[in-house]
């Protein structure tokens, strides 16, 4: 598609990880039986008032320093109308024309060099509540309203139309996530809705300035769908547009199932929600000194840690990259480093072993790992001192986890310890050469690959728990004639 480019914007609901919710005190959780975390304020009952949760404030700030962003010293709430069944009010509070925050960008890496997003502004706002149109009896006449997220405190992240492609979106997406999940301010965790992202997209002709009539995408939570959704969209623009119609301006959603995005609603311009301000919230109002305090107080950001890394543990730039975007993998990288462990060995059994068993559990953040990260130093630390073979080390690895066992406690239960004694070795050696003339022959004409079918007799022999060091040193004795 050379003669189209997209334009695409961004809007990043997360919510964030206080105690209770943002006007009242009800729980901020997950996974409540239904309407059980609510009261009258979040209800929207009438005489109810709002009281701000100065945590949430707080988190905004830190979200919005994080991303470069100006921290405005007085915000103000506004009221949103609109109405939908999970809204109880009839509106919802948020922030217009005077945000906590604006500006602000984040970067890509990208082959070609760095590209900048840039960052419109952040802002505060509550969450609806939750509709629910399957999983019941009469679902096909009925929807069930579910209001424990309703007042759920959320920032708002909003980008500039600066994204050319739906990768690069997916990309940036990402970055936030990274970002938002590392300053403990939201749990990153999609599924649950905590994190959801919208996509504006239009397309316009190369080189053209002006901007197409975009189309709103919502609810996409995950990288992928993100990527497809966008991969979609572009192609449906683009095919309106050649075969001679014009794009609507209209919400759309992403149909995962067909792969498809499907028109929901025409899309709303600002003045559709009568903005006005909040009548029950006094401005935010807060201190230039405040704001440096949150500022001084952020924690290292993933691209300063992915830095430190190189500089300090020796690892590649590809490896210090995947540690930190992976979900808790950072944290603990390091633990496991503290606890004794070489880095590059703790590095490639996170990016092995430890996800290969995370992705067959389902799961994406490392604190789902049944392995302690000292546990697994002690493991890794039986192979580098050649105790255990690799080989043995998978075995036992898939024996701690769930359990409270150390390697050492499963390596002598199991009798696991690698044979080291060379007397024994050699015995097991000279019998497999004895056994393998041709083979013996082949190596000595040249064909080093059979040289690896040798080792894997005598570790077979042996039951996997030869040294494997010790047995090429011993075969290559005995094949030259030493």
């Amino acid at each position: 598609m050379p003669s189209f480019e997209p334009v695409i914007g961004l809007e990043i609901h997360a919510q964030l990880r206080t105690d209770t919710k943002l006007f009242c005190g009800c729980r901020n959780a997950f996974g409540a039986p239904p309407n059980t975390d609510v009261c009258p304020v979040c209800l929207g009952l009438p005489g109810a008032l709002p009281v701000l949760n100065a945590r949430a404030v707080e988190f905004a700030a830190r979200a919005a320093l994080a991303l470069h962003g100006d921290v405005h010293p007085r915000s103000v709430f506004a009221r949103k109308n609109y109405f939908y069944p999970d809204l109880p009010k009839g509106y919802q509070i948020s922030q217009y024309d005077q945000p906590i925050a604006t500006g602000g960008w984040i970067e890509l890496k990208r082959p070609a060099g760095a590209v900048r997003i840039g960052i419109t502004r952040l802002h505060l706002e509550e969450d609806a509540g939750k509709s629910l149109h399957h999983g019941f009896p009469d679902s096909d006449r009925a929807t069930y309203l579910d209001f424990n997220r309703s007042g759920v405190p959320l920032v708002e992240i909003v980008t500039e139309p600066d994204v050319r492609s739906a990768e690069d979106a997916a990309a940036a997406f990402a970055a936030i996530r990274e970002i938002v999940v590392a300053l403990g301010v939201n749990d990153g965790n999609m599924e649950e809705g905590s994190l959801r992202c919208d996509a504006n997209v239009s397309v316009r002709p190369a080189g053209a300035s002006a901007f197409g009539t975009k189309a709103e995408v919502k609810n996409l939570n995950s990288f992928k769908f993100v990527q497809k959704a966008l991969e979609f969209e572009i192609a449906r623009q683009i095919a309106v547009i050649e075969g001679g119609g014009r794009v609507v301006q209209e919400t759309r959603l992403w149909d995962a199932e067909r792969g498809e995005t499907v028109a929901m609603r025409t899309k709303e311009q600002a003045h559709d929600y009568r903005y006005f301000p909040e009548p029950d919230l006094p401005p935010v109002v807060v201190s230039e000194e405040w704001i440096a305090a949150i500022r001084a107080g952020l924690p290292e950001l993933p691209e300063a840690r992915e830095r430190r890394f190189v500089a300090d543990y020796g690892l590649s730039a590809y490896d210090a990259d995947v540690l930190v975007r992976l979900a808790g993998g950072a944290d603990y990288f390091e633990a496991a480093v503290a606890a004794g462990a070489p880095a590059k060995a703790v590095s490639n059994w996170i990016q092995g072993e430890i996800r290969r068993k995370l992705k067959d559990t389902g799961a994406e953040h490392l604190s789902a790992v049944q392995i302690s990260p000292e546990r697994i130093a002690g493991l890794i630390t039986l192979v580098e001192r050649g105790v255990i073979s690799n080989s043995v080390a998978k075995s036992v690895f898939e024996t701690m986890w769930g359990s409270e066992r150390s390697a050492q406690e499963i390596v002598d239960a199991g009798g696991l310890a690698q044979i080291g004694d060379e007397a024994e070795l050699a015995r097991l050696v000279a019998e497999v050469v004895a056994a393998h003339p041709d083979s013996v022959a082949e190596i000595r004409g040249g064909r080093n690959n059979v040289f690896g079918f040798l080792v894997g007799l005598v570790m077979k022999a042996t039951g996997g728990k030869a040294n494997p060091k010790v047995v090429t040193a011993l075969l290559k004795r005995a094949v030259n004639g030493g």
